[in-house]
């Protein structure tokens, strides 16, 4: 039986991992964030309630689950106690000591924001589209050895002198290169003084954690954030995350070893969407892709930005099939296609050479010329909205689903078919 799950996005972030993570955390016993940071949030939906989660992992809604907050995910303490905070009102039990983070994490400061926004700033017509919040300088400090992480708020001296480097150096860049204020040490000390003592509170050993529930055999899902193609190694360089969104970035985001993963579940809406710049084949800018924004209410859950909508892109599924390994997959919004008289699959690009490609290319510049090869599909005229029981779907809507798996390589495991719980049809449980 598997005990250790990796949820994970396929295309392009907003998928809908939330909803997955949140069905399949009734019945984990841990769960953790391995990358990211404040720039994605998961909207969870329960009864009339809507939560939006970005740092904390969507286990937290159940009352017996431990969050765990890995050493690849970048910890910006204030948006965390703003967010548990909101959880608190929210009604939910004991937040605070049902989170675990790494002290291996990458401290993201006061700093960290006004780079990115400086940066963006300067690149004008060629910003990437970050979300401002500092993800990307911060990892960027990581990389460079030169960061701070939440383990050196222990020895004080020690991450003043740290703090100090790492301020000179930035604080030049927003002067000399972005012209942009300055952020002063002792602002920046003052308020890490202010967080320090709850922020430690909450650390510990996530690598032993995971290790000691894999032993137990306790349930264990792996959280992903943002998605495959806007993973920094694979997705559309340079219009990527600052992080590996992939399933081995969950393991080594966390401390799991690569051989304890049973189960990876990726997750795709029925169509695709986009937030941001960077290279979107399918891309709808057309009357269609508006009605599907709008039925989709396709608007990110933290900055609120339309998402760019287009038809699903079996192209760049068989890409993400290949490096996750997937398992199976959850198909979202199902009932988004409701009423549609055709429904268009991307089946292959066809290059500028006038070639043929199935699979995508990897890095922004190859896209350049790409045309989308479509296969058409007819569509159905009947509501698929909170249908539980695959038998009762339509008939043109199964014949689209299996065409999906045909197309992308992988087996339909879930389906979703609106934001509810109980909106959902098992082909498959990865905790079975």
């Amino acid at each position: 039986m598997p005990n250790n799950v990796i949820v994970l996005g396929t295309q392009w972030g907003d998928e809908g991992k939330g909803k997955i993570a949140d069905l399949l955390t009734s019945k984990a016993n841990i769960v953790v964030r391995s990358q990211g940071g404040n720039n994605a949030g998961h909207t969870l939906v329960v009864g009339n309630k809507k939560v939006v989660v970005r740092l904390v992992p969507s286990g937290i809604l159940h009352k017996e689950c431990l969050c765990l907050i890995g050493s690849g995910v970048v910890v910006n303490p204030g948006a965390l106690f703003e967010e548990i905070e909101e959880l608190n009102k929210a009604g939910v039990e004991n937040v605070e000591g049902r989170i675990k983070i790494s002290g291996a994490s990458a401290l993201l400061l006061p700093v960290h924001p006004a780079i990115d926004k400086g940066a963006e700033k300067l690149r004008g017509k060629s910003a990437i589209g970050t979300t401002g919040r500092g993800i990307g300088p911060c990892y960027e400090d990581k990389v460079a050895r030169r960061g701070v992480r939440v383990g050196d708020l222990y020895d004080m001296e020690n991450f003043k002198e740290r703090l100090k480097t790492l301020l000179e150096y930035r604080n030049f860049q927003l002067k000399n290169y972005y012209h942009e204020p300055e952020v002063s040490y002792d602002s920046v000390l003052e308020y890490v003084e202010g967080i320090r003592d709850r922020l430690l509170a909450m650390v510990d050993d996530i690598s032993l954690i995971l290790a000691n529930g894999r032993r137990d055999s306790k349930k264990i899902l792996f959280e992903g954030a943002q998605g495959t193609f806007l993973d920094i190694d694979y997705g559309t360089y340079p219009y990527v995350t600052s992080s590996n969104t992939v399933a081995g970035g969950c393991v080594t985001g966390s401390g799991a070893g690569p051989l304890h993963i049973d189960y990876v579940l990726g997750i795709a809406k029925v169509y695709t969407t986009r937030v941001g710049g960077g290279p979107y084949p399918t891309e709808l800018n057309d009357e269609i892709g508006e009605g599907i924004r709008k039925r989709g209410a396709e608007f990110g859950a933290v900055t609120g930005r339309p998402r760019r909508t287009g038809w699903y892109d079996a192209v760049a599924m068989r890409r993400a099939v290949t490096i996750n390994s997937l398992t199976g997959l959850a198909l979202m919004k199902m009932d988004v296609l409701d009423g549609m008289d055709e429904i268009k699959i991307c089946t292959a690009y066809k290059l500028k050479d006038g070639t043929i490609s199935q699979l995508p290319p990897l890095s922004a510049h190859e896209y350049e010329g790409i045309t989308p090869v479509y296969e058409s599909m007819p569509g159905w005229k009947e509501s698929t909205f909170g249908i539980t029981k695959w038998d009762d779907l339509p008939e043109n809507a199964k014949h689209y689903i299996k065409r999906l798996e045909e197309l992308s390589g992988a087996k339909v495991a879930i389906l979703s078919t609106g934001p509810e719980r109980d909106q959902t049809i098992y082909l498959d449980n990865p905790f079975d």
